[in-house]
């Protein structure tokens, strides 16, 4: 019998910005075209095929949370996130580290 169960991983980074919620929500406005996404101005999930990312704005802060299915998706996952979160942020210079969680 072969094992085929998933080894999930989980990080999460938290950028400091003045404009976390608007961040959050164009995030999940892009990715809501293709993608299974829910968001208000505080929080969001975005569901992708190899795992999701948790949003959190709160105070200054952006919290991501990212759970890959697979850990070997998860720099994958992490640079699909931080792409577009760059993209987004073009007019400021984010610190985003990744720490497991």
């Amino acid at each position: 019998m072969t094992d085929t169960s998933s080894n999930p991983q989980t990080a999460v980074a938290t950028v400091a910005t003045e404009h976390a919620s608007r961040y959050l929500q164009q995030l999940c406005k892009h990715f809501a075209h293709k993608l299974p996404v829910t968001f208000d101005e505080t929080a969001g999930q975005i569901d992708f095929s190899i795992g999701s990312c948790r949003l959190v704005a709160a105070d200054g802060v952006l919290t991501l949370t990212l759970t890959a299915q697979d850990g070997s998706e998860m720099p994958q996952l992490q640079d699909v996130v931080v792409r577009h979160l760059l993209r987004f942020a073009f007019r400021e210079e984010l610190a985003i580290d990744w720490r497991p969680a």
